[in-house]
């Protein structure tokens, strides 16, 4: 019988995914926080999360033909947003570098939760692979 990674793991592989996407974008904030006119972006985590487990719950249709159209919705929204800021500046960047700190070690500690529980799910699988 064949192990499928996708459903030992479920949704924590894409949530580590988008934890690293989530970094970027916290970081390339933090970057531009002096760049006049930069607007600060993020993303939501429990929307992207939430479209991808409703994708991995539908059922996949099989394409008979490559012209056919994929199901409606089958890809998560993973769409920046840009934060609303609690007091723009007067050159028009909206990035308040405490606010991007905290959310960056925020990511960065969900981030160490999501790897540590994907290594315990392999070392699980390794044990169930090597019968113990």
């Amino acid at each position: 019988m064949a192990i499928s990674f996708q459903n030992a793991l479920g949704i924590h592989e894409k949530a580590l995914n988008v934890r690293v996407q989530r970094a970027e974008i916290l970081a390339n904030n933090l970057v531009n926080a002096d760049t006049p006119g930069f607007k600060s972006r993020d993303l939501d985590f429990k929307a992207v999360l939430g479209a991808e487990s409703e994708r991995q719950s539908q059922l996949d249709m099989a394409a008979t033909h490559g012209a056919h159209i994929g199901a409606a919705g089958s890809g998560p929204n993973g769409e920046l947003l840009y934060r609303n800021p609690t007091q723009p500046s007067i050159d028009g960047n909206t990035v308040d570098s405490q606010i991007e700190i905290a959310q960056y070690l925020q990511n960065s500690m969900d981030y160490q939760a999501s790897f540590q529980f994907l290594n315990s799910k392999f070392k699980g699988l390794t044990a169930a692979i090597k019968g113990e």
